[in-house]
């Protein structure tokens, strides 16, 4: 009997917050240095922007013998294949999810979605996932934007009377600086007042979160086909981030 893999969602409606980003980061480290089996759909409707990085990553391991090299001692030591990107939409995400399920043993499926509740099958989607993450940033518009967000879905999901979301967090992303300063607090005590939930890992603002394959092989953190390097993992609180989830999503 096959196990029913979690679906999981990075969502927010304010462009820029990073959602597809962590979607990869967290994908990719769990597939490849963690073990587990995942798919995800991107159903982030017309840009694609997952299932189009994994077009330029293959096209670079295609055209570069040095990311070849890495690709086959990675397929050797894990035996296990790259995980699959489903180009999809809102309306059709679950029925894409399900179409897949059966092709693999997988753990965790995550859905990218549009940035709005109100683009069609964005609401239907959201109500059948399991877990739904929403980065934030310490910006009112940003704050704002991803509150209403999170209510409007909160509102929905009273209004079906039914879902199968377990449970909705917010995720510091993009902090500027090592701690995190008191106009943080100002913005969680908003945020407890709502009923709202905050991860305890946040993420820190950092240049590394944009290096992807390069012609010039330095070390990459954003990648389809690999774990973020290990030389950026540190600082970077991907580690801790992912063991947080999985305290949760288990």
């Amino acid at each position: 009997m096959k196990k029913e893999p979690k679906y999981v969602a990075f969502a927010t409606q304010k462009g820029g917050a990073g959602k597809t980003t962590l979607t990869v980061l967290v994908a990719s480290y769990l597939h490849y240095v963690k073990g587990y089996n995942v798919a995800v759909i991107d159903c982030d409707f017309p840009q694609h922007s997952i299932a189009q990085m994994r077009e330029r990553d293959i096209s670079m391991v295609e055209g570069d013998e040095y990311y070849k090299g890495m690709a086959y001692e990675q397929f050797t030591r894990l035996n296990k294949k790259a995980y699959p990107i489903i180009g999809s939409s809102p309306e059709e995400a679950l029925a894409d999810a399900e179409h897949i399920i059966p092709q693999g043993d997988f753990d965790y499926i995550f859905f990218d979605l549009p940035g709005t509740v109100n683009s069609k099958g964005v609401i239907s989607t959201l109500l059948n996932v399991d877990y739904i993450f929403s980065p934030i940033s310490a910006d009112r518009v940003v704050m704002e934007s991803t509150l209403d967000y999170l209510l409007a879905l909160r509102e929905q999901i009273a209004a079906v009377g039914k879902s199968h979301v377990k449970g909705t967090y917010l995720l510091w992303n993009m902090v500027d600086g090592r701690e995190k300063s008191e106009l943080y607090e100002v913005y969680e005590a908003v945020i407890q007042e709502l009923g709202l939930t905050t991860l305890k890992t946040f993420i820190p603002d950092s240049k590394r979160f944009r290096k992807e394959q390069s012609y010039n092989h330095k070390a990459l953190f954003r990648s389809t086909l690999f774990p973020a390097d290990k030389s950026l993992i540190k600082g970077s609180n991907l580690e801790a981030l992912t063991e947080e989830l999985l305290g949760i999503i288990k």
